[in-house]
């Protein structure tokens, strides 16, 4: 495990498995934090304020996880949820880090304004981490954690609609698998 890296001993396994798919962020300062709830989200992933004054080789992540969530009015916790779903969150917030820290300073600061304020931001913000998950072969877990979300009978509609509206759909995810392997083998010919 990277000394870069603080992880809490009940959710250590897990994110490790998410982490060994971005093994370049093994140098890069990312904490991962239980919180007792976190407002319309399971997971964010954000710099941590003093990053927005450093170096981009000295920024420092936090990757906040609540430790409930609910579904249909029922709260579940988020530690009981199985393995690969919650390894495909982790992985989809891991690619909001891919996105930020290749940002410079005005311009992370620009996109968090935008993601406060524009609806067509957050939908651009949550497809480009998805991306970089599907991007990194994390895809088993995303489309896992899709469809746990999309299929579970208990998830009200209305959170459903907001996973459809603001991220990839199980078959855009097909499709970027696709394109990605035909270009793997394209260049291995």
């Amino acid at each position: 495990m990277s000394k870069h890296h603080k992880i809490p001993t009940s959710i250590k396994k897990r994110v490790k498995t998410a982490l060994s798919y971005y093994p370049q962020l093994d140098i890069i300062n990312i904490e991962f934090k239980l919180k007792k709830n976190i407002k319309k989200s399971t997971m964010q992933a954000r710099p941590t304020f003093d990053s927005f004054f450093k170096s981009k080789k000295k920024r420092k992540f936090l990757i906040l996880i609540s430790k409930n969530f609910k579904i249909a009015g029922k709260d579940f916790s988020t530690l009981d949820i199985p393995d690969d779903i919650f390894i495909g969150w982790i992985g989809h917030e891991l690619g909001h880090i891919m996105d930020y820290q290749h940002r410079n300073r005005l311009n992370l600061i620009w996109f968090g304004l935008k993601y406060l304020f524009s609806d067509n931001h957050i939908v651009e913000a949550e497809r480009a981490a998805d991306r970089f998950a599907v991007e990194h072969n994390m895809e088993k877990y995303i489309l896992k954690t899709k469809n746990f979300i999309l299929n579970h009978a208990d998830i009200t509609k209305k959170y459903k609609e907001r996973i459809k509206r603001y991220y990839l759909s199980p078959e855009e995810i097909m499709q970027l698998i696709e394109k990605r392997d035909k270009l793997i083998s394209e260049n291995v010919v």
